[in-house]
């Protein structure tokens, strides 16, 4: 039976997971936001009485 044998499949995991820490992590993690979050002012919100015209 071919899947009780895990060297075949320990390698592509493996490589699997160099790949993807080698190549793909650094990509990902250089990647900069095109706008940087803004702090908004705290202030308080004005809220009005909500006129439903079904009441």
């Amino acid at each position: 039976m071919p899947q009780l044998n895990p060297s075949p499949w320990l390698a592509i995991m493996l490589f699997s997971w160099m790949t993807f820490l080698i190549i793909v992590l650094p990509k990902i993690m250089a990647h900069l936001h095109p706008n940087e979050p803004v702090l908004r002012d705290s202030g308080k919100f004005e809220t009005g009485i909500w006129n439903w015209p079904w009441l």
